[in-house]
């Protein structure tokens, strides 16, 4: 005889798929890194992914977890934003962040701000706090002082490290596109997550392209194309060339894919190659669904990246890499 379930049983059953649903992911650039920095990248995006699902346990939203996850890798010297971001061609650091509720729609985001530790926060703020959806360059630093926003001065932000490869590079005459596919080149970090309830979040975060114009803005504070998220397809970070990424609007490419019924590992796929084909450009995603399923895909060399699903942390940094190990607090 088959066992009944009462409808309250079932109801406890439903709320355990969907804790058990929560993931976060989280990447930290897609480009050529270089071995010295292939451990210490790779590092920073477990602690960053263990970061986002720490909040998810604690019965938090997306939107804190992806949140949480960028700051993470902002505070680490390691990573092109925040700290450790690389120079403009004036030899200034001017910066770029976004965050986005899928269950909203909403979405704040910055961009070429400076003195500012964690963009992505003040990202959050435009979205919760102002009737609109981007702050640029004097504004949205007038905009952080007037809501409390710390500053630090630049040279906090700055690493001895950039200070040195700036000054090597500044006179080096080449495309952005070359730039981007050297080992010199940092990129993006960002985030996307589903917490219990099933609403999904993403954000993103960088320092652009080292000896970039000044004023540049690339596609990780764009809405569609740096980052997007929706709770009726899914969650997306992007990261990589720039000028590609926003020419294809790529991250709203790759949720439009599974709109059509893919699955999130072959709508990233697809939306890659078509960037790769149509504008010549690489990079990658991260991918979160709100049913749970994710991916993190990648045309560069490498993309530090890290995942965590039910308590089983997964993280890789070459192609077709996928490690694991128990997540722990």
């Amino acid at each position: 005889m088959a066992e009944r379930f009462s409808p309250d049983q079932n109801r406890e059953d439903q709320k355990k798929d969907l804790k058990m649903s929560a993931v976060v992911v989280v990447h930290g650039g897609a480009w050529a890194i270089p071995d010295e920095l292939a451990k210490a990248s790779v590092d920073g995006v477990k602690v960053a992914a263990c970061e986002g699902f720490s909040v998810l346990k604690r019965g938090g939203s997306a939107l804190d977890a992806v949140e949480a996850a960028v700051r993470a890798m902002e505070d680490n010297i390691v990573f092109n934003a925040g700290h450790g971001a690389v120079l403009n061609a004036d030899g200034e650091m001017e910066l770029d962040a976004i965050i986005m509720d899928g269950r909203t729609l909403g979405s704040g985001a910055v961009s070429s701000v400076k003195n500012i530790a964690n963009p992505v926060t003040l990202a959050r703020a435009v979205m919760e706090k102002t009737a609109h959806v981007m702050l640029t360059s004097r504004g949205a630093n007038l905009f952080a002082e007037s809501i409390g926003t710390v500053t630090v001065p630049t040279d906090t932000l700055v690493t001895e490290y950039e200070r040195k490869e700036w000054e090597k590079r500044k006179n080096y005459v080449t495309g952005v596109m070359e730039d981007f596919n050297a080992q010199w080149v940092h990129d993006t970090v960002g985030a996307v997550a589903v917490d219990c309830a099933g609403n999904v979040a993403s954000a993103t975060s960088t320092g652009g392209i080292r000896n970039k114009m000044v004023g540049r803005v690339g596609d990780s504070p764009i809405i569609g194309s740096g980052g997007y998220a929706d709770n009726l397809s899914g969650a997306v970070s992007c990261t990589g060339h720039g000028e590609s990424i926003l020419k294809v609007t790529l991250a709203r490419l790759i949720l439009s894919h599974v709109e059509q019924g893919r699955s999130v590992a072959d709508s990233s796929q697809l939306s890659l190659q078509y960037m790769a084909d149509r504008v010549r450009g690489a990079g990658g995603a991260i991918v979160v669904s709100p049913s749970g399923q994710w991916a993190a895909t990648f045309t560069t060399d490498r993309m530090a990246w890290a995942a965590v699903d039910q308590d089983v942390l997964w993280y890789g940094l070459d192609p077709k890499e996928r490690f694991k190990e128990q997540f722990s607090q």
